[in-house]
């Protein structure tokens, strides 16, 4: 298979531990082909059932990567999260090889700088980026949560009692509360795209988008 020249489908994933197992599995609940790739042979065993193919070896090794056809595929995420060293490496082997896009899982704004200097195309943070989340929804009453850059947030709340049985047009959300509503869940139904037509019932489920502090204080209201 040569991914890169004919299958932008497969991705591979470095690094098995709660957070690379986690993403394989959803990668490939997705329909995309994953390579997952770990030094433990623990791991290796435990998780070359579930996903399509998982191999076993030294992902900071330049050639090693070459040899599994790592050079194939565009899309590489290195979810080592227990060595900072391997990390690194491992990423400076992948920028070695030209690989298009390099993601690369950060433990401190410090091992971002470094990843991203060695070739890291984009750093996430996945424990923060979850305990950021969780903070939103334990201290409001949304029902999810999912923060941008630039101040902007969309969230899932239920609807608010002064707005059942109106039309979002009356409603004027926007101007109200500062929020827009892009979205409804009526009771039985299927989420759908919200309108000014919208009328809302109760037990209804909303989408909004707004600044952080906006969809904050419309969800507190919910």
């Amino acid at each position: 298979m040569s991914a890169r020249k004919s299958d932008e489908n497969g991705i591979v994933v470095i690094g098995l531990g709660r957070f690379g197992c986690r993403l394989a599995g959803a990668l490939t609940r997705l329909g995309h082909e994953v390579l997952a790739i770990d030094r433990d042979p623990e791991k290796v065993q435990r998780w070359s059932s579930e996903l399509d193919r998982v191999v076993q070896a030294d992902a900071t090794e330049e050639g090693v990567l070459r040899q599994l056809g790592v050079t194939d595929f565009r899309r590489v995420v290195v979810a080592i999260g227990a060595s900072i060293e391997a990390s690194v490496l491992t990423v400076l082997a992948l920028a070695e090889l030209d690989i298009p896009q390099i993601w690369a899982r950060a433990n401190s704004e410090k091992h971002a700088k470094i990843l991203s200097s060695v070739g890291a195309n984009h750093v996430i943070f996945p424990e923060a980026e979850i305990g950021e989340r969780v903070a939103h929804l334990i201290v409001s009453r949304m029902l999810d949560f999912m923060e941008f850059g630039d101040d902007f947030a969309i969230a899932k709340v239920p609807v608010i009692d002064g707005m059942i049985g109106k039309p979002l047009r009356d409603l004027a959300p926007g101007e109200r509360y500062g929020v827009m509503v892009v979205g409804a869940k009526l009771p039985g139904e299927r989420f759908r795209y919200a309108g000014p037509d919208t009328v809302l019932t109760e037990g209804s489920v909303l989408i909004v988008e707004g600044s952080i502090d906006q969809v904050q204080r419309f969800a507190s209201m919910a």
